[in-house]
């Protein structure tokens, strides 16, 4: 009796174990279905609109210009005048920066004053060597103060000079980091030019073309920030091919004056189809 009871227990729970997983297999299958959906859009962001990435005359150019330049400061001191603003063309050699130099002034003022000194006592011993009044040591060491009264005079001319920052070339204040009144060390950049003319573009093409390219080679570039398609030509063909990129860098220039073309504006160059990477 006891026995059948037990028969009758086990096979109870081998039913309820085989009812489970059947169970199971009729449920909706939960969150892998839910994963389904961000693979599909991954798909559909993969296939996106052909960009200049995707053509192979397409190439990314940048405008750069012929000339630019950080002025740095050339001494300690304090800023007394800015005459510097973004945006502003300037003249070469007008003063931008000035610094307070009145100490060298001071010291220029001494240097001259000593030297005239100097000076004065050399033609002094000068007439009484010849009335042999005066030795020839003292001749020469009376000559060796004007020498030295001279160097002093250039030494504070040279440091007078580092008191004013001026353009280098005509062109156009792109940044500034300097202020009024501020104190700035030796090398502290305070002024950031580009100057005025033609601009050249920058690019990069793959080394393959090299057997297409030479210069005077035309091709097309359209400026984003303008719109515009302009013709170009190139104008210099590096020596060295970047090994790991597999790319050679030109440069070119613009075939007629854009007046409407900012440095820093990019685009796209295209070039003809018997160019082929």
């Amino acid at each position: 009796m006891v026995i059948a009871q037990y028969k009758h227990l086990a096979c109870l729970v081998v039913g309820i174990a085989l009812a489970v997983p059947a169970a199971a297999a009729d449920s909706p299958v939960p969150p892998a279905g839910s994963a389904r959906p961000m693979a599909q859009t991954d798909t559909s962001v993969a296939a996106v609109v052909a960009t200049p990435a995707n053509d192979t005359n397409a190439i990314r150019v940048l405008l750069s210009p012929e000339q630019e330049t950080t002025l740095s400061a050339q001494m300690v001191g304090r800023i007394s005048k800015l005459n510097a603003q973004l945006g502003q063309r300037v003249e070469s050699g007008k003063v931008l920066v000035s610094f307070d130099c009145s100490e060298a002034a001071a010291r220029l003022n001494m240097a001259r004053a000593e030297y005239t000194s100097a000076r004065e006592t050399l033609k002094a011993k000068e007439r009484l060597r010849k009335l042999d009044a005066a030795g020839d040591i003292e001749v020469t060491m009376a000559t060796a103060n004007a020498d030295k009264g001279k160097a002093a005079i250039a030494i504070s001319q040279a440091q007078l000079a580092q008191c004013t920052v001026k353009a280098p070339f005509t062109g156009h204040i792109v940044k500034v980091y300097a202020k009024q009144h501020q104190s700035v060390n030796i090398g502290a950049p305070l002024v950031e030019m580009i100057a005025d003319g033609p601009l050249k573009l920058r690019l990069n093409v793959p080394s393959s073309w090299l057997r297409e390219l030479k210069v005077g080679t035309q091709f097309d570039v359209t400026i984003n920030e303008t719109g515009r398609t302009y013709p170009a030509t190139v104008a210099l063909i590096n020596a060295r091919v970047d090994a790991v990129a597999q790319t050679i860098e030109l440069e070119a220039r613009m075939v007629n004056a854009e007046p409407d073309l900012l440095a820093g504006m990019s685009g796209v160059a295209r070039f003809s189809r018997n160019v082929d990477c």
